[in-house]
């Protein structure tokens, strides 16, 4: 009996068939060839879409555009172990991610593609988030309870197209808040164009945002498309928008009530779809009240507002911004810090950063000059950051720096900062706490807190 000749499935399938972690490999073109299993389901897009596509715009990953790791891999032949990395889903979900890369071979030993290995990291993001209680907005790190307010409400303001006002201190990350309002809204794969109103003068700002036409000007040799244009059917950030001159108020305000606007030069009037996002450093209620900004502006702007917290009224934030920070600079430097020393986070945690998030990046970037390898220490911060700062929290005691001390000097600011809000009444710090009368009194007895002798409930 003559016998059929069997042929096996090929074994290197079967083995990537079988694996957790997503695999797909690419040509000299970049364009997918192989897109396994567990690829498709981590990605949510099929191996037939993902086939013969460019892989970046498959995988829409945090460093496609600028730090590419498999090209990185394939120009220098030097592979990629477990980078941090995050790509945007089929349903358009941030998942947090490790790459692996390598280079493919012919039999030859020529290059003809590489191959890219990508572990989902969701559940040990939320295992992480869950133990230190902190959450994300965009790239935003916290884990502030005024932060988690903005958190809340932020997909019903992404939801609608209405204008968002963004008002917060200098440093305190109001474009950070933008992008995240953008990455979840419908126009998410639109262009997000950003621009700082404060930055140029008047009239170069004019042609910045609405574009102008060939022989405007002197020097307007063509055509140039202006922000509102390149932003068309995205979302249009307008970063300091206290800035701009009544001229320019004026010009702004028609677009935002006819939804149209026309070029320097132009006689024709174009559409603007686009989302507009504004934000300020300024009171702009006060300015108002002041006839330096337009009252019929303002209440075209600010539909929605948010009012994004500085940094001292946050300080539960400050350990878990640095730990982000020195992971970030560690990826970015190729450095392996391991952290902040007990020393260096009580200081932190007593400084009032006039400079909020930014200054704090600023701290860790100035310490990665210095520091290489293992703890940051005092002597790697700036020269004009010194431990001084500390008494600040426990006026009159004598403070021993270690890890306990910054614990305390969190815990006596969110006391005080809770007081305050709460016009010292005991009763309603405590419930806005969480916690029992009682506890609150041993604690503020063992932190050392000085309070009125008048409890505030006398003038509530």
């Amino acid at each position: 009996m003559r016998k059929e000749k069997i042929t096996l499935p090929d074994p290197t399938a079967i083995i990537l068939e079988s694996i957790s972690d997503g695999v797909f490999t690419v040509d000299s073109d970049w364009q997918i060839t192989t897109f396994n299993r567990a690829a498709e389901e981590i990605t949510g897009i099929s191996r037939d879409d993902a086939v013969g596509r460019h892989c970046s715009e498959v995988f829409r990953a945090s460093t496609c555009e600028t730090d590419c790791a498999l090209r990185g891999t394939v120009e220098t032949g030097t592979p990629v172990i477990n980078r941090s990395a995050f790509i945007i889903d089929a349903e358009g979900r941030r998942i947090p991610i490790s790459i692996s890369t390598a280079i493919l071979r012919d039999k030859k030993g020529n290059v003809m593609g590489g191959v890219e290995t990508f572990r989902d990291l969701s559940l040990v993001e939320e295992l992480r988030k869950e133990i230190t209680g902190g959450f994300q907005i965009g790239d935003m790190v916290s884990r502030s309870r005024l932060m988690r307010k903005i958190s809340n409400i932020l997909p019903q303001i992404a939801d609608s197209d209405s204008t968002l006002l963004i008002q917060g201190e200098t440093g305190t990350g109001k474009e950070l808040l933008a992008r995240a309002v953008h990455n979840l809204s419908s126009r998410q794969n639109k262009p997000f164009i950003a621009v700082n109103c404060g930055a140029l003068p008047d009239t170069l700002l004019e042609s910045e945002l609405f574009g102008y036409k060939a022989g405007a000007f002197t020097g307007a040799d063509k055509d140039k498309p202006g922000r509102f244009a390149l932003a068309r059917g995205g979302t249009l950030f307008l970063d300091e928008i206290g800035e701009i001159s009544p001229a320019l108020q004026v010009r702004l305000l028609r677009v935002l009530q006819e939804k149209t606007f026309e070029p320097l030069g132009g006689t024709k009037p174009i559409t603007a779809d686009v989302r507009i996002i504004t934000a300020t450093n300024r009171d702009l209620a006060s300015e108002v009240r002041n006839h330096v900004f337009r009252q019929d502006l303002f209440y075209r702007i600010h539909v929605v507002r948010i009012d994004l917290p500085p940094l001292r009224k946050r300080r539960e934030d400050i350990p878990l911004l640095a730990e982000h920070f020195v992971t970030r600079f560690n990826r970015l430097q190729d450095k392996s810090v391991s952290g902040l020393s007990p020393e260096v986070l009580a200081c932190l945690m007593a400084h009032d950063f006039p400079g909020n998030v930014r200054e704090l990046e600023n701290i860790i970037a100035h310490a990665f000059v210095f520091c290489a390898k293992g703890m940051i220490e005092l002597h790697h911060l700036p020269q004009d950051f010194a431990a001084p700062n500390l008494p600040r929290v426990f006026p009159g005691k004598k403070i021993k720096s270690d890890i306990k001390t910054a614990v305390k000097a969190l815990e006596a600011q969110t006391i005080l900062e809770s007081l305050k809000r709460n016009r010292n009444s005991r009763l309603a710090t405590a419930k806005e706490l969480g916690m029992h009368k009682s506890t609150l009194f041993r604690k503020i007895k063992a932190l050392g807190i000085s309070l009125p002798e008048q409890d505030g409930r006398s003038r509530m």
